[in-house]
Order: structure tokens, then sequence, then C-alpha cells
């Protein structure tokens, strides 16, 4: 499967640049993806250098490189310590994650990504082997989760009022496909339709993958995991994610501490930012792309 069909890697030479890639290094690819940032990394790899990736999807088990230097890992990235451990590759030189959805999952039907295939099941999991689905988070929420997850990474204007319509449908008909989602909810749509449900399935996604959890999991991981100098570059799409790496890249957690207000001591992060304000798409690269508009990337070197 040729990679340009499958996902367009976003920020691609920024983030390769970012890595300072070392011939001779251990690197990690959290995301695989289409394999595009993989190959960049390797083609900066000498011999002995090596490349760990990542990805949950099965889908993207069919694009990793054919090259003795990578090891594929078919697991979310938030087990990466685990599994650096098993093969004994820590501390690495760098990692990345590309925390974006891959068009190929947006374009595939019966995944339930996107709202423009209205046969399609609304199941919007990475893993194919998790049970709950996008379906069954509709059916099985409260009211004020459903209320909360859409507020919180849909910003969704009327997120309440869409829950409460939800609550109320689900009790007449199956929520299963993206159709049947559609209707039960037109009530609620508020300005532009597509708009609107890209932000609604959005939040069903980020809570069905359980995302926000995982980011958190894996860049608490980090720290211990790479080699002084090393570096960590993170790619997001929504300001909840690069919240969080900014935080955590700034304090070494995901709120900032609470000082003391005589002495103003504070944890010390274990890095250096080196991307004061987040990388952001070029003009050329996101009339390429629209899909890139949204990104974010942010880099930081370990102490």
């Amino acid at each position: 499967m040729m990679e340009q069909q499958y996902h367009i890697p976003v920020l691609l030479e920024e983030a390769i640049t970012a890595l300072n890639i070392q011939p001779d290094g251990v690197y990690v690819d959290c995301t695989l993806g289409g394999g595009g940032h993989s190959r960049a990394i390797l083609s900066q790899l000498g011999e002995k250098g090596k490349l760990f990736v990542f990805d949950q999807d099965e889908d993207a088990g069919k694009n990793v490189p054919d090259d003795k230097r990578v090891t594929f890992v078919p697991h979310n990235f938030r087990h990466i310590q685990r599994f650096l451990k098993l093969y004994d590759a820590a501390p690495v030189d760098g990692i990345l994650a590309d925390l974006g959805v891959s068009s190929h999952q947006f374009d595939e039907p019966q995944r339930g990504f996107s709202t423009r295939f209205e046969e399609a099941p609304l199941d919007m999991r990475m893993d194919q082997q998790q049970e709950i689905t996008a379906a069954g988070l509709l059916h099985t929420s409260s009211e004020s989760e459903l209320h909360k997850l859409f507020e919180q990474y849909g910003e969704v204007t009327n997120a309440k009022t869409l829950a409460r319509v939800i609550i109320e449908q689900r009790k007449l008909m199956p929520l299963k496909s993206v159709n049947d989602f559609k209707q039960a909810v037109a009530a609620a749509v508020k300005g532009n339709p597509n708009k609107y449900f890209a932000q609604v399935f959005q939040a069903l996604r980020i809570v069905v993958n359980d995302e926000m959890q995982s980011l958190k999991d894996l860049l608490q991981q980090t720290p211990p995991l790479l080699k002084k100098g090393g570096r960590v570059a993170v790619i997001t799409f929504h300001s909840i994610e690069d919240r969080l790496v900014k935080n955590f890249f700034k304090y070494g957690g995901f709120e900032q501490p609470v000082g003391d207000s005589v002495y103003g001591i504070q944890a010390e992060s274990p890095f250096n930012i080196l991307t004061k304000k987040p990388i952001v798409p070029s003009e050329k690269e996101v009339k390429q792309n629209s899909r890139s508009r949204s990104a974010k990337l942010r880099v930081a070197e370990k102490k």
C-alpha cells in the first residue's frame, strides 16, 4: 500500500530536523500510520541505527518498511516503556509521535471515523480488538457524561442540549450508523452541519480510543526512556493535546505546579524546550494537505 494513498505525513521535514538524527542512534516512531515519518528517519540512519515503530491499527502494519533496522510493535504507544525494555532498547536518542488520525482511517467507510459515509457503522476504534465503539458509547453513557465529552473534546457549543437529545432518541431507535445518528440529532445541530458533526465525531473518537490518557501515559514515560540530549517531538491536532504536551515539557507534569509563594520553589522539568512556540505547517503544506491545518509540533530535549 503506497503511503501517499494511505496518509500524507504532516510537518515531515520539520519533525525530522527536530529529532537531530544520529546515524547510529535508536529512535521510536510512536504512530507508524502510512510510514512516511518512519521512512524519513530511516533515510538518515546508518547501518547500526535502529527504529522501533508502534501502531495499534492493524491496517498500519501493512506499511512497515521492509528494513532490518525496523522493529514493529503492533500496540498502542502508551505501552512504550514495556516494549522498549522487552527489546533492551532504552535509553533511546529520539521519540516522535504524530497524534493525527490517518487519512486512511478517515477514508475507509467501515471504520466510521468520517461523517461522509452515512451507511457506515459508528465504530471509530483505532484498535479493532477493543470492545467499546462509538455506538456503544452513545448507548451506555449518562447524559452528564455525554455533555462533558462533547463540551471538553469537541468544544460543541450546545453540548448539554445534544446530550439530552441523544438520551431521548436512543430510547426510540438504535444509533448504529452515521446516518442513524445524524437523523436522530438533526434538531440539535447548530451552525454549519459539517463543522458541527466534525466536532461531535472528534469528541467521540477521542473518548472511544482513550486518546488523552494514552498521550499522558506516553509523555510520563519519555524522560526515563531518553538519553541525555535525546529529543522528543510531538505533533498534536487539538488544543487539549497541545496543552498537555506544552505543560509536560515545561513543568514535567500536566498542571502548573503550585510553587512556594515565598521562595517560588517548584519541581524542575526534565526537559529543555526547543520550541518556545509550536511549529505549524507552512501555507504551502496546508494547501497541499488541508488536514494539516491544525497541526502543532513541539520539541524538547532531555536534560
